[in-house]
């Protein structure tokens, strides 16, 4: 079931919208869930190991800090997070293998593409943290609704 952002805006206008950044790149055009929040840089081990995790149908919001230097998904995560139930992830950041992505079963928003992958255990990275990007906070368990206009973002679940 999809829940279209511009209804969800009309009918709370209290939520929180993403400036206008984001691409669209999984299979999926439409995706919500609870929050889950990840702050990288430049190093994507975290998110490969959360990945691996039980997602629940939650979304993955990863802060990239918005690098541009290096990828932060790819496609094997793309799997991982298919194999997994992850509803989505929103990355502020990079992806790459764009096409096979294309075509896997979750949603995913990014800045844009990259060929080059993240380099392993340069930077720390941290989890269930408070982060803000593209005009949003992001808390841990806040409901994030995102479809082809856009991403919003809600304190509690605004679908039913």
């Amino acid at each position: 079931m999809t829940y279209a952002t511009t209804d969800l805006c009309d009918a709370h206008p209290e939520v929180q919208t993403c400036e206008p950044l984001f691409g669209d790149y999984g299979g999926r055009r439409a995706f919500f869930g609870p929050i889950k929040t990840l702050k990288v840089f430049e190093d994507n081990a975290l998110v490969r190991a959360t990945l691996e995790t039980p997602g629940r149908q939650r979304v993955l919001v990863v802060d990239g800090g918005g690098s541009t230097r290096c990828a932060l998904f790819g496609g094997n995560l793309g799997q991982l997070a298919v194999d997994n139930g992850w509803a989505g992830v929103v990355v502020y950041g990079l992806i790459r293998d764009s096409g096979e992505i294309a075509v896997q079963d979750f949603g995913l928003k990014a800045l844009g593409t990259h060929p080059r992958k993240s380099e392993k255990g340069l930077h720390s990275a941290h989890a269930d943290r408070v982060v803000q990007f593209a005009g949003v906070t992001f808390r841990p368990d806040a409901w994030l609704y995102a479809d082809v206009d856009g991403i919003v973002v809600s304190d509690a679940p605004i679908h039913a």
